[in-house]
Parts: structure tokens; sequence; C-alpha cells
């Protein structure tokens, strides 16, 4: 039976394929919709490409300047921000609101306290503040260097598995992100983004107005509970905070209308999604 995630997120990736760019001597990838409007950037954990927004790029491509990436086989968080600062001034981009998710919300903190010139708004969606609890739990507490990848891949899928069967209405969902992790995502990359996260420096603080920053979380995230998101928001202190009472770790996925909303109302576009707001809380 075809899954209709796949099928469609492949439709998106035939006419969107990947570009290669080159960052200070790391390789990204980089799909990019739109020439007007404000810009975005989507950057996705552990277990996603650029293409794993597809849902919110092709919503949002006729109205603002999409800019998602895929993270390189090298380098970590310090590294990676810097490679976003030269992918902005090279595109120029002023200033861009920017998402990141999980990995990519640690990152998009990181980017914002040490660029906040080039940050409109930061949105920080199911991440968490400190990498220090996370380094003796698998796979972080293994060896990322030359563990052998079959486990480490193995690990990802006990864990969507145990998802999947607590969530069947996520099935479609479950077995995007197995083959992501099965192959989609290279060896060199997978290794590169663990350990990005397990070796993260601690988080400086955002400099950025209250009003400019944004938290992102659900209800039923297994992979974050409440007293990491709650560590989260007390460390951001941030002005909104879009809470998703189902979700999971992916709502961008499986709550596209919902997730393009709030997208919508930080770029201060017309909110067009229909199901914004059912399921997504905002709290001031």
């Amino acid at each position: 039976m075809t899954n209709p995630l796949i099928a469609d997120r492949d439709r998106f990736a035939a006419r969107h394929p990947e570009q290669r760019v080159s960052l200070r001597g790391r390789e990204w990838g980089v799909v990019a919709a739109g020439t007007d409007g404000p810009a975005l950037v989507l950057i996705p954990g552990t277990l996603g490409r650029a293409d794993i927004f597809w849902q919110q790029i092709e919503a949002l491509a006729g109205r603002a300047r999409v800019i998602a990436v895929t993270y390189p086989d090298s380098g970590g968080v310090r590294e990676w921000a810097g490679d976003l600062a030269e992918l902005l001034r090279q595109r120029g981009v002023r200033a861009a609101t920017v998402l990141g998710s999980s990995l990519g919300g640690y990152l998009a903190q990181y980017f914002a306290a040490v660029h906040p010139e080039l940050v409109k708004r930061l949105l920080a969606a199911n991440t968490l503040g400190s990498v220090d609890e996370i380094k003796q739990f698998p796979p972080y507490n293994s060896d990322l260097d030359h563990g052998p990848i079959a486990e480490l891949r193995a690990g990802f899928g006990r864990g969507l598995t145990a998802w999947g069967k607590t969530h069947p209405d996520q099935a479609d969902l479950v077995a995007l992100l197995m083959a992501e992790q099965g192959g989609r995502i290279s060896e060199p990359e997978l290794r590169a983004r663990l350990k990005a996260l397990r070796d993260g420096p601690d988080l400086p603080p955002v400099s950025l107005p209250h009003e400019r920053i944004v938290a992102i979380e659900s209800d039923d995230d297994p992979l974050l509970p409440q007293p990491l998101r709650e560590a989260l928001r007390a460390r951001l202190d941030p002005g909104v905070c879009y809470r998703f009472a189902w979700g999971g770790h992916f709502p961008y996925v499986v709550r596209p209308a919902a997730y393009t909303g709030l997208l919508e109302e930080q770029l201060e576009l017309e909110v067009t999604g229909q199901g914004w707001g059912e399921g997504a809380l905002r709290r001031q």
C-alpha cells in the first residue's frame, strides 16, 4: 500500500531537488522556494532533511522566501551556526525568522545568540535548552564515531516502532521516519547529527526582545517530557508559546495546517491554513 506522506514528500522532492551548497568547507543541502516576502529559515531535527518541511514550504512559497537546510556530514553546532550565517549573507538575507525543530531548535537558539543581527524571530520547536541530561542515554552514550551504524539505526527503529504501536494513527509518519533513518540520511550525516547534539555547547543567552522569541511544543512529545519543556520556556521566556495537544515530536508533519498557521502568524502573513488553532494553544 502506498504511504501518502512518503508519496507526497517524494513528489515535492522531485519538483524541488535539494541543492548542494559549500559553506566554509562543508557541503549543506538547501531547498529554497519563493523570492518575495519575509525570509524564513527551516532547520530540521536528527531524522529529517530539508524536505521534511515540504508541507510548510509549499504553503508559504508564494508569500515568503523559504530556505530549508540539510546538515553536512561534519562539524557541530558552533561550526554550523557560522555556516548558516554565511548562507544568509551569500543569499542577501539581512535577517530571517529562524525555526529549528529538535536538534535544529538547539542550533537555532545558538545561532540567535551569536548572530542576533541575522535573526528577526527565533522559533524554538520541540527542543531543549541544555544537552547535559541526554549524554547519559542512548544513542548519545554509545561510540558515535566507530560504533556499528546498524546498531545506531536499529535504536531509532525500536523507538519509532514503539511510537507506532501506541499511536497507530501515525503509522504513515513512522514509515517516513524509518526511511529517513534507514538510509535516506547517510551514515556520516547521521553520526554528525548525533555528535552535534551530544557535544553541543552550552547555549549563550539570547538577547532578542521577549516578543521576538517563540516556543513550540507538544503535550505528547515522546522525546521531551514536561520538565524539559518547562525548562526551555524558563530559559527563553518566550513572548508566545504554541502548544499542540497532540502532534508528537513532528507536529509539522502530522499537523501541517496548524503548523503553517502559526508560521503565517509569526511571519505576519494572512492565516489561510485550515485547522489553524485546532489543537494548538497560544499562551502569552
